[in-house]
């Protein structure tokens, strides 16, 4: 396993990490993505240290905070050996105090994270969302409070736009908080809207990108094929409305692409689509998920060997959407190039 340090952060992260989103299946969301037990997960743990996946990712929401149980009693007796990453901020509840990353629902939330987690320190602690009522010098006061204390140890957020990202780093510059050092994002082959601005933005402030849904929630695993029904064990007939959108045209444009790919190299489908984001800039782990055995280790396939340039070059191309403005004028137009240059592009 490559490991790669968060960001410009001192911690090294395993190129791919396991999502725990399938550990407890409680809720119509969660259940559909899968009902993983304590003992089932203490196997894919297994399989995963042996592999050299050692952050484990998970958020309260998830499955109501069973995800976050179910993980814990798995990593029971080798906290040593993990690095624990958890999300905190969505709704948990109707209240008002239920959501939110106000002071108060931060150390609530931290606190309530390390007793199902039945650990003393978070590794990294990332807001899942941003919140337009608390002022963002509340929460990097909050955040740095609890690195302090010594119940976290890094901080990032989850799905946070460009100014609302660079305003917090802002903030902490000037009052010598501690600053974000991972953002976890959805990147994917049909979703390379990360490239347009949080890419060069996490190039510029050392955060590093902890990519989730990888296989454009779940229409990169090798199952949806041009002219074909869905497949009927396919998540997305109950998961679809809840995941970013993807037109059908991209998304088999995507699919071709990767098929010629897996013929040439002998991999499969989301091993390609999975290593193609490995040698993306500002990538420091893709998150993998798994409901069972024999997906993770499928998955963990995607590491140990490269794509080659004309190939990378081929995906590229079959997963090109025109960037919106204010955007456009960077891939199009030279002298906006030239003042501004994609990390995409310079990386190649």
């Amino acid at each position: 396993m490559e490991y790669r340090r968060l960001g410009t952060s001192g911690l090294m992260v395993p190129a791919l990490s396991f999502g725990a989103g399938t550990f407890g299946g409680r809720g119509e969301l969660f259940g559909a993505w899968g009902d993983t037990d304590a003992q089932e997960a203490r196997r894919l743990v297994d399989v995963s240290l042996d592999a050299g996946v050692t952050m484990f990712d998970t958020a309260d929401v998830y499955s109501g905070g069973a995800s976050e149980e179910v993980l814990g009693a798995a990593i029971k007796g080798r906290r040593d050996q993990v690095i624990v990453s958890t999300k905190a901020g969505l709704p948990m509840g109707e209240r008002p105090m239920d959501a939110g990353t106000s002071r108060s629902r931060l150390i609530k939330a931290v606190e309530d994270a390390l007793r199902r987690l039945g650990t003393d320190y978070l590794d990294l602690f990332q807001l899942h969302a941003f919140d337009a009522g608390t002022p963002v010098e509340e929460v990097m006061s909050a955040l740095d409070d609890l690195v302090r204390a010594g119940k976290i140890r890094y901080t990032g957020v989850s799905n946070f736009s460009g100014w609302q990202l660079m305003k917090s780093q802002a903030v902490a510059d000037r009052y010598g908080y501690q600053r974000y050092s991972a953002h976890q994002v959805y990147y994917s082959l049909v979703g390379r809207d990360y490239e347009w601005e949080l890419m060069p933005l996490a190039r510029d402030q050392g955060v590093g990108a902890v990519v989730w849904s990888p296989l454009g929630w779940g229409r990169l695993t090798g199952g949806i094929r041009r002219g074909q029904p869905l497949p009927a064990q396919s998540r997305l007939h109950r998961t679809a409305d809840y995941g970013p959108p993807v037109e059908d045209e991209l998304l088999f444009r995507v699919v071709d692409a990767l098929d010629e790919i897996a013929e040439e190299t002998g991999r499969t489908v989301p091993q390609i689509a999975l290593n193609w984001l490995l040698s993306r800039p500002t990538v420091s782990s893709v998150i993998i998920g798994a409901r069972n055995e024999d997906q993770l280790r499928q998955n963990l396939g995607a590491v140990g060997w490269f794509l080659t340039a004309d190939q990378i070059a081929r995906l590229d191309t079959a997963s090109h959407k025109p960037a919106p403005y204010p955007y456009f004028p960077y891939e199009r137009q030279e002298g906006f190039a030239r003042l501004n240059p994609s990390p995409v592009r310079s990386a190649g």
